[in-house]
Formats: structure tokens, sequence, C-alpha cells
């Protein structure tokens, strides 16, 4: 005999749909910690740094030699002064825009935006400056430690 019309199939429908969630449960697999390892965003822990921004080290241990994996938040309408960094840093925008700026003299005017997805590098000691605006910015840097930041002078 054939199904009458919608309101039988929409009833079919609706209990086989119940008899497979009660009686087959689904779960998430866990990947295997030997092969990954994770955290969430809740799981990452953000600390105060000297430069009034927020970061979090994913990997390594920026004050040691070695490869570091850190996440920086800028609040809006904070910029670093004119530094440098020993060694080269590999900058991703993941939100925000983050404005960068060349050279001795720190005029925030004259920085270029660089929106998320951007990415830019910071070659090893030359001078430069950057920060937010009138967002917060949050960027991933990749680079060899230790990690340092050295004023620029200004003479």
């Amino acid at each position: 005999m054939p199904l009458k019309p919608t309101r039988s199939r929409a009833a079919l429908a609706i209990v086989t749909a119940t008899i497979f969630t009660t009686l087959i449960p689904m779960h998430a697999a866990q990947p295997d910690p030997k092969v990954l390892s994770y955290k969430l965003p809740d799981q990452i822990k953000w600390m105060d740094s000297p430069s009034g921004a927020k970061q979090a080290v994913l990997f390594g241990n920026p004050s040691k030699p070695g490869l570091y994996i850190i996440m920086v938040k800028w609040p809006p309408h904070m910029m670093s002064h004119p530094h440098f960094h020993p060694n080269t840093r590999y900058v991703t925008v993941l939100s925000g825009t983050w404005w960068v700026g060349t050279g001795k003299n720190f005029d925030p005017d004259s920085t270029t935006a660089m929106p998320a997805g951007s990415f830019v590098t910071h070659f090893g000691k030359q001078i430069h400056y950057d920060g937010a605006k009138d967002e917060e910015v949050t960027l991933e840097i990749v680079g060899q430690g230790p990690e340092t930041s050295t004023p620029a002078s200004t003479k």
C-alpha cells in the first residue's frame, strides 16, 4: 500500500531519526595524543606583557634559544616605539588591523595598515614600530629565541 501524502512521510522520517539517535549513540572520537596535541581557545593562557599587550606562548620558550610561537593581543590605541629584534620574526595578523612603520622616527600617521590575514616579516636588527589604532589586534608571531626587543637610538 503506498504511503499517504507528505504527513505520513514526515512521521516516518521522524520515527526513523529517533530510532537512529537513540539506538546508535553518536560521539566524537578524541584524537590520539601520540599523533597530535591541541588547545581550544578557552585553554590558551594569556599573560600581561611588559609592553601592555597580552601574550600567549603556544610553542617553545621565547626567552631561550630555539623556535617559539606566540600570540599577541594589542589593545586599541597602543603602539610600540621604534625598536628592533635580534632575529627575524614572522607575523600573521589573525584579527583586526595592525599598523606597521619603519625607521627611527616614530610617526603613527605614516604607518601602513595590515588587515586580518596579512603576513609580515620583521627582519632581524631592522628598526620598526607597530601596533593597534582603533581596534584590538591579534597576531601570531613565529621566531627564534631568545625574543628580545631593543629600543632604537634616536640620536
